[in-house]
């Protein structure tokens, strides 16, 4: 039985780890989450680590839906499918570690029953999570095993921890984008629909400060970005990571207020809009799969020393 919620039987959850010369990664079978990112030179901790008081979450992984549904549930067909917020892997302990080699770990959902009855394709989720010197490549790959056009979206909602360092407060950090940039945020309103409204936040810069009340809102959300990639990094202590996401047309930028982290989002795909008519295959952004065909599409997080 799918099951979404955090109960406490799954905070005792199976951890798998690798780790290289700069790196160790840790990845929760139940939603395939990233747990933890750690020097190994240093041991600093670069994800955030999940208080239940704040935010009880490292990494959610996103599929086949991204954030709120408008009413809860999508029209496909004539029917109406209660999709999840931010859909089906993210706490599922349905979700299976199936490869694992020193450089990577590789994580399987695969459609049944319980997951027809909220999603009606017949579907292959895998992430993998792979090393490489200092990067962190995650993989996703969808496959079609039905007979029919697959509709779905996914994305990644990693929470990198900030600040970082002894002496360093949550106002000391930045995003840097690569590119200077003139992108407003899409205001989302309080059952987490897209509104109709923007607000301007990148005006010619490559630069957007962090301080507590930038998320009081809610998240940010840029669809017209240049930029690629992004760099969350500290006045004091410089670079920390660097989000690569060529393959992702929107960002979102997140944190919970009081939280010491600040979320870096790429998403294929966005939440229902609030004048949304609920049919899923006129959902902005939807991806769309032929039957049996396969789709894949990765970004990279680069952690610096």
């Amino acid at each position: 039985m799918l099951n979404y919620s955090k109960s406490p039987e799954f905070l005792i959850d199976m951890n798998y780890s690798i780790q290289n010369d700069h790196l160790k990664i840790s990845v929760q079978e139940t939603g395939a989450e990233l747990c933890q990112i750690r020097s190994t030179l240093t041991g600093a901790d670069f994800l955030w680590n999940a208080d239940p008081n704040v935010w009880a979450s490292h990494a959610p992984v996103l599929f086949p839906v991204i954030g709120a549904i408008k009413n809860g549930f999508v029209k496909y067909n004539g029917q109406e499918y209660a999709v999840p917020r931010h859909g089906i892997v993210r706490n599922n302990a349905n979700v299976k570690l199936t490869t694992q080699t020193p450089d990577s770990l590789t994580f399987t959902l695969i459609y049944s029953q319980e997951t027809l009855a909220i999603y009606p394709f017949e579907f292959e989720f895998q992430i993998t999570y792979r090393l490489d010197g200092k990067r962190i490549i995650v993989d996703h790959k969808v496959i079609n095993h039905g007979s029919v056009e697959m509709l779905f979206s996914l994305g990644g909602h990693p929470a990198f921890k900030c600040p970082l360092h002894e002496g360093e407060v949550y106002e000391d950090y930045y995003l840097e984008f690569e590119a200077i940039e003139n992108d407003s945020t899409w205001i989302l309103e309080k059952n987490g629909l897209v509104g109709n409204t923007t607000k301007p936040v990148l005006e010619h810069t490559n630069v957007l400060h962090l301080n507590s009340h930038l998320f009081d809102n809610d998240a940010l959300i840029f669809k017209h970005l240049i930029s690629k990639q992004v760099s969350l990094r500290s006045t004091k202590s410089g670079q920390v990571i660097t989000v690569h996401y060529n393959d992702f047309p929107y960002l979102g930028v997140w944190a919970k207020p009081g939280g010491h982290f600040v979320c870096i989002e790429p998403w294929l795909g966005i939440a229902d809009n609030a004048d949304s008519d609920q049919n899923f295959e006129t959902k902005e952004g939807i991806l769309k799969l032929e039957a049996g065909g396969v789709f894949t599409a990765s970004f990279t997080i680069e952690i610096y020393e």
